[in-house]
């Protein structure tokens, strides 16, 4: 019994190939490495997010409610 098979489908010629991409495949990247980068910079602005420890946790069980039903 003979199985079908798959032909290759032909090569594409190089020659026409245009490759675009949308405007924010660069732009996030570039404002997430920004962004990082000026956190390394500058450590003093980071003391924000120790300062609510209750929020955090506020979070955390509001999320423990909503999965447990």
């Amino acid at each position: 019994m003979s199985a079908p098979t798959c032909t290759r489908p032909a090569r594409a010629t190089l020659d026409g190939v245009d490759i675009r991409l949308p405007w924010w495949a660069l732009a996030l990247p570039v404002l997430a490495f920004v962004a990082l980068l000026l956190l390394i910079l500058n450590p003093a602005d980071a003391h924000a997010a120790t300062d609510q420890p209750a929020a955090v946790a506020h979070l955390l069980e509001w999320l423990r409610h909503l999965t447990a039903g």
